[in-house]
């Protein structure tokens, strides 16, 4: 052979093994592109792979995705996309950069849900409990304050509301952790900005006439947030859930999403929506009518006998009778409308000069009721472009309540923005401004100042009307009347003149911004505000039966909380079938809150309500709270092949309310899924399966100012007081430890759905204001007290039953049971730890019960059960208090149904719970009155306890 040639044969030789077999066998191709919904919207944590392997990619905050794969891809391999919720899209692989777009699929019931730090996840790939509700089902039953629509939608989520048109809420998940009873809210987040709920009025007071301020709803921190703007909710129970939000989510967090212009149509869109809601009073106590006003004849005085006969008489009267009307009970003579007394006339306001029949007023406290109505107006409109969206709508409520003179209107604006500023940068914008006006927030409690004290006390020979004029005949605006009982205040002088004003005005704002560094790794800041000013009053007219000469005080409370958190992601996929996320990040958040009142007790001229019109000097208070916390924490998610999910995350802060050697302190969590129906064999009928599991802790710290001695202002102009409570130099934060199971399991196309939750949740080192003997010079101390339990178990059930192109019927049952015990209390302390106490009964604690244990007097009984009749005919009553029973239900449920046909939605839910004590003080006095239908048993023949004559 030719040398020459021979030359140029090794040539083209070694050309081809340094050029094409290394792209044979090494190459690699780099796929890239982005993940959008039809509308543009990015899909977080979307799957990308090559079929038929297991290479591929996840998508990033932005919705992007760039992964390499081990050999060249030929344009004519395929892609295949999926994300849980929508269907799953296969398409050609192409050098260029990919957009793909997926459509939601009908069939899927629970798909991408917002976790910690507003994180979007896929929902099998958390290993702990959580449940999403969608705006509609809050908006649709057009509530006040939305948090009461979240009653029976969710497993394991106690919303209760003390009454009043602003109605504050107290929203608990899976029980009480804390004794102390302010210790188990669960945090509420909106739209990243946590929610503060201050607690700025006096405790409710309680007794006749006693000289207390009462205390009144003005509604919490979250109340004013309007229900039309909500786009979702996410409800996080367990502290694995949670624990990246810090001291206050250790009771769990509810997150609320508000809508934006993200999900709309490119171009300008406008919506209005109006709504109107009927409140009416479902039920009043089972009154009777067949006695009137008079002492019972075990007393002995007037309004018993006459001649051998029960009798009535207002003031003393022509006949000789002596005066029955002072008593505010109903053991008097019975109706019988042949039988004539002298009674009130409303006239003359005085007694009667004619004797009148004596008969029950059957409306004398229903009539004092309206049907309440709320009234919405909204507007919003949307605009969208290729790199920006936005949405500002404008919504009016007004809310006539059901007692004349109280409701409210509210106000909101609201602005959500977002922005691509360059291929890298994101900025968005969200700002709720809400300005809320009432003329009257019915004040609550137990005193004669409230009306719900006069309706226990209104006798039944009384007429409503006989009250409406408020005032005696020549002495408007200075001596109200009260024509029985000098206790029992004119319940229209309570509405219309003993007014509680509010002008509030409260913006919750954030500002985020995402940058993307590089392919794998982003960078997120965000700072958020929230900030509230309420100016509220207290009116009290002269002859008001607890401030006799009058009342006025004026409050200004201003509180804001700022948080601004920055955050580290890096992810990035192998292709091993391993992908990675992981973020560490760190908050800062200032509280600071600002009380000041002023009051006048006494008023120079009648029905002016201002300081300078007080007949003494202000009496001037301030309270000025401050809290500070400092936070770093991190989460790392692994991810094997889609199907086996780990999460790690942990947190330390460092808190202001704490004694500085316990200032600091760190709490862990790791959860693990396993989508067995990716990894196994299972019938064609199962279309998903997971199982979960997780552990966690969660540190929880305290009020500010119990660490050294705090002195407040005092009354007097340079004074200072000193606190009641004993400061603590030496106590821990509490710690909840927390363990959780739970299956995952569809059928059916995911027309049927069932969810198991199990957890354990064990809370040690309670801080809570003990009771100390008085004769120390403190009335409560600060302690660390001792470890309570809760275990439970959650079910949720979602079925549909039938799906058709016009009709559909979907329908979710919730059933709930909490175990809670008190395993400890501290060392030293009293075996019996008072919780709470009002009236006859009280709330305490005692290590094998629960936080929620009622202690009050028992009936005395002999030994066959029965009760002990004493000389005088009446029951004997314990002389100490003992155990009752607990407030705690054995379990609740709740079952929600949604109808749609052809557009148009109708939803019904019901809900309830089984067991479970409640006090109520209304229910003691009307008893203990003779107001009530059940204690006719032994004045009436023929009833079981009457005893006739011999």
């Amino acid at each position: 052979m030719n040398q020459k040639l021979v030359f140029k044969v090794k040539k083209v030789v070694l050309f081809f093994l340094l050029s094409v077999l290394p792209s044979a066998l090494f190459s690699q191709s780099v796929v890239k592109g982005k993940v959008t919904d039809m509308q543009g919207v990015p899909l977080i944590g979307a799957s990308i792979v090559v079929k038929g392997s297991a290479e591929g990619g996840v998508t990033n905050t932005t919705g992007e995705f760039q992964f390499k794969t081990s050999r060249n891809l030929s344009q004519g391999a395929i892609l295949v996309c999926s994300y849980v919720g929508y269907n799953n899209k296969e398409l050609k692989y192409s050098d260029a950069y990919l957009n793909i777009m997926l459509s939601e699929s009908a069939t899927e019931l629970k798909g991408v849900v917002v976790t910690a730090l507003g994180i979007k996840r896929e929902e099998k790939g958390l290993g702990y409990s959580t449940t999403g509700v969608e705006g509609d089902a809050i908006s649709s039953t057009s509530p006040n304050n939305w948090s009461s629509a979240l009653n029976g939608k969710i497993a394991g989520v106690s919303v209760i509301s003390p009454g009043g048109p602003l109605s504050s809420s107290r929203i608990s998940l899976r029980g009480d952790v804390s004794l102390n009873v302010n210790g188990n809210d669960a945090l509420i987040i909106l739209d990243g900005v946590p929610m503060s709920s201050p607690i700025s009025n006096p405790g409710v007071a309680y007794g006749a006439g006693s000289a207390a301020e009462l205390s009144v709803d003005y509604g919490n921190g979250f109340s004013d947030i309007n229900p039309n703007d909500i786009e979702s909710i996410q409800v996080l129970k367990g502290a694995s859930a949670t624990a990246l939000y810090g001291t206050r989510a250790a009771n769990g967090v509810i997150m609320v999403t508000t809508k934006s212009g993200a999900n709309a149509k490119k171009g300008i869109g406008v919506a209005y929506t109006a709504s109107l809601s009927a409140d009416d009073v479902m039920h009043f106590p089972d009154y009777q009518y067949e006695f009137g006003q008079g002492l019972p004849s075990y007393i002995g005085k007037a309004g018993t006998e006459y001649d051998g006969q029960l009798y009535y008489s207002y003031g003393a009267a022509p006949d000789g009778n002596t005066s029955t009307s002072g008593t505010s009970s109903a053991y008097g003579a019975k109706f019988n409308d042949q039988q004539l007394y002298y009674q009130f006339d409303p006239v003359t306001q005085a007694r009667a000069t004619d004797a009148t029949p004596w008969i029950p007023y059957k409306d004398n406290r229903s009539a004092l009721f309206q049907t309440g109505y709320t009234l919405t107006n909204s507007v919003a409109i949307t605009g969208k472009g290729d790199k920006g969206s936005m949405r500002v709508s404008l919504t009016h409520t007004k809310n006539e309540w059901i007692l004349p003179n109280t409701g409210f209107q509210r106000f909101v604006a609201t602005v959500s923005a977002q922005q691509q500023i360059s291929r890298r940068l994101k900025v968005s914008l969200k700002s709720n401004q809400t300005f809320r006006t009432t003329d009257n927030v019915p004040a609550l409690g137990y005193n004669s100042n409230s009306i719900a004290y006069f309706l226990i006390f209104q006798n039944p020979n009384v007429d409503l009307d006989w009250l409406r004029p408020m005032w005696r005949i020549g002495q408007e605006k200075s001596k109200q009347l009260q024509p029985y009982s000098s206790y029992i205040g004119n319940p229209f002088v309570t509405l219309y003149e003993n007014e509680n004003p509010s002008d509030k005005y409260s913006t919750a704002t954030s500002l985020t911004a995402n940058l993307e560094l590089s392919s794998k790794l982003d960078f997120q800041v965000r700072s958020g505000i929230q900030l509230t000013n309420d100016i509220r009053e207290q009116h009290r007219t002269i002859s008001d039966v607890v401030y006799g000469n009058g009342y006025f005080k004026k409050q200004n409370v201003f509180d804001y909380e700022l948080n601004t958190d920055a955050l580290f992601s890096y992810h990035d996929s192998y292709s091993n079938g391993l992908t990675l996320n992981a973020a560490v990040g760190g908050n800062v958040m200032y509280r600071y809150y600002d009380g000041l009142s002023a009051a006048v007790v006494g008023l120079i001229t009648p029905g002016v309500y201002m300081l300078a019109n007080g007949a003494s000097d202000p009496v001037v208070n301030t309270d000025i709270r401050k809290k500070a916390i400092n936070s770093l924490y991190f989460t790392t998610n692994f991810s094997y092949e889609n199907k086996i999910f780990l999460d790690i995350t942990g947190r330390n802060d460092w808190s202001s309310t704490l004694p500085a050697k316990n200032r600091s302190f760190f709490y862990p969590s790791v959860s693990t899924s396993f989508v067995l129906s990716d990894m196994i064999d299972l019938p064609s009928s199962i279309s998903f399966l997971k199982a979960r599991a997780s552990w966690a802790q969660v540190g929880n710290d305290t009020d500010p100012y119990k660490t050294s001695a705090y002195y407040s202002t005092g009354s007097f102009p340079g004074s200072v007081t000193v606190s009641s409570t004993l400061f603590n130099t030496d106590f821990k934060p509490e710690i909840s430890t927390n363990y959780e199971a739970g299956i995952d399991f569809r059928m059916f196309k995911n027309r049927l759905a069932l969810d198991l939750a199990f957890y354990y949740n064990q809370t040690k080192n309670q801080i809570l204001d003990a009771p100390m003997d008085p004769t120390t010079g403190y009335s409560r101390a600060t302690i660390n007290s001792g470890s309570v339990r809760n275990r439970g178990i959650e079910v949720e059930f979602t079925a549909i039953p039938v799906q058709t192109k016009d009709f559909s019927w979907k329908a979710t049952l919730n059933w709930s049971k909490n175990d809670n015990k008190i395993l400890a209390l501290s060392e030293g302390s009293d075996e019996n730890q008072l919780i709470a106490s009002i009236g006859n009964a009280s709330i305490i604690g005692t290590v094998g019960g629960t936080i929620g244990d009622l202690w009050g007097y028992k009936l005395v009984r002999n030994s066959e059960g029965e009760v002990v009749i004493g000389p005088d005919g009446l029951p004997l009553r314990g002389s100490e208090i003992e155990y009752v029973g607990s407030a705690y239900p054995a379990w609740k449920a709740g079952m929600f149904n949604e109808i749609s046909y052809k557009g148009f939605k109708l939803s019904f839910q019901l809900d309830g719970q089984f067991k479970g004590l409640v006090y109520s003080q209304s229910f003691h006095k009307m008893t203990e009155q003779g107001k009530l239908a059940y204690t006719l048993n032994g004045r009436l023949p023929g009833t079981e306890l009457y005893i006739g004559a011999d």
